[in-house]
Formats: structure tokens, C-alpha cells, sequence
């Protein structure tokens, strides 16, 4: 059984794929140990709730500096002790600790076709401002493992969506999730969680 830990900002579209993708089926082998977000108010911590999933606030606006946020961040998810660490549209760095602690152990969802419009700056709904900014025409989402980089880690996943002529960002955002994000995720889960998958010389090798 792959334990998760999904680790999110907002209102949780992706964790509730998650959830979706478990109820039916089509992700096996599976149980969500918590849900942990850097906003109190995140939609997503009473989506955990109403399931019965424990949930934990950790903001870096309750510590005196990043370091103390990045080493109680560390040891809450060490404590938790999962086998998988969900990134499922969380706004945080990761610290270095936690990503050397759970190496190849950790993914995460961004709304862009890496390497394009990813890195420092490139999250949220900016990724498709600046999609429809430079006129691009197929964009999707990459599911990958976290490394030290951002936005660096190998990629497990990767799905196209079209660029429409009339796209808003907010319209955009919501077709890379429906369309490529709420797919990509709940699929890498459950190849992990069934041992399909795993990193070879910094690449992503199937089995």
C-alpha cells in the first residue's frame, strides 16, 4: 500500500482528483495518510476533512524566518513518515532537507509543458498569462520528481492541450487541468503505487 501525503495551496481541484481517481478504481494500492497546506483558509484542507483525511496548516507567516518554517515543514511530513509526497498545486519550495530526505519520492503537478514556462516565477495562473502572452499554441501540464532545481526533476508524464483563440487565463487554466492536470496526476500515483515506474541516471524508466 503507497502511503501519500498530498501537500496543497488552494482549493484543491487536484487533491480532489485524487480522490475521484480512488474511488473509482483507477488509483489502486493507495491511502492518503494527510493533506497539508500553507494557507488556513485552503478549500482543500475541508476537502480532507469531509473525508475523514487528517489535515495540517503549516505557513511560513507563523515562523520568524524561513528556516524554522522549513525545518518544522520537514519534520511534520517526516513525522507523517509517507512513501509518496504529493505536490498537487502547492506554492512552497520544498526544502533541500526534505527532498534529500525523500529522494525520487516526491512529485509534482505544474500547468505547463517543461521545460516552457516553468522555474522561479512560473506557477499558477501566471504560467497561462504568459502562455497567451507569447502566442503559443499547444501548452498541457508535466507531472515530474521534485530535485534541489525547480522545476527540474525527471518527468514521469506529460499531456498537450490546445491553445484556444478566445482563452482567458482563467479559461486555460481550467482546461490544462480538465484536459491534462487531473489526468497526469491520479495516473503517475498509481504507477508508483504498483511499481511501474522508476528513476534510472535521473530519468524516468518504465517497468
Amino acid at each position: 500500500m503507497l502511503r501519500i501525503v498530498v501537500c496543497v495551496s488552494g482549493g484543491g481541484t487536484n487533491l480532489q482528483a485524487i480522490l475521484d481517481a480512488i474511488d473509482r478504481g483507477q488509483i489502486t494500492n493507495t491511502e492518503i495518510l494527510a493533506v497539508i497546506s500553507n494557507n488556513a483558509g485552503a478549500r482543500a484542507l475541508t476537502r480532507a476533512e469531509s473525508r475523514g483525511i487528517p489535515g495540517f496548516c503549516i505557513s511560513p507567516k507563523s515562523f520568524s524566518d524561513r528556516e524554522t518554517f522549513n525545518r518544522a515543514f520537514t519534520d511534520k511530513v517526516c513525522e507523517l513518515n509517507p512513501d509518496l509526497v504529493v505536490l498537487a498545486g502547492f506554492l512552497v519550495k520544498i526544502p533541500e532537507a526534505m527532498v534529500a530526505r525523500f529522494s525520487n519520492r516526491i512529485i509534482n503537478i505544474h500547468p505547463s509543458l517543461i521545460p516552457s514556462f516553468c522555474g522561479v516565477g512560473y506557477y499558477g495562473l501566471k504560467v497561462h498569462e504568459k502562455v497567451l502572452e507569447r502566442g503559443v499554441r499547444v501548452t498541457g501540464a508535466t507531472v515530474h520528481f521534485v530535485n534541489e532545481g525547480m522545476d527540474e526533476g525527471p518527468i514521469i508524464a506529460q499531456k498537450a492541450v490546445s491553445v484556444e483563440e478566445e482563452d482567458t487565463p482563467e479559461s486555460l487554466q481550467r482546461r490544462v487541468m480538465e484536459q491534462a492536470e487531473w489526468i497526469l496526476l491520479p495516473e503517475a500515483i498509481d504507477d508508483i503505487a504498483n511499481g511501474r515506474i522508476a528513476v534510472v541516471n535521473n530519468k524516468v524508466r518504465r517497468q
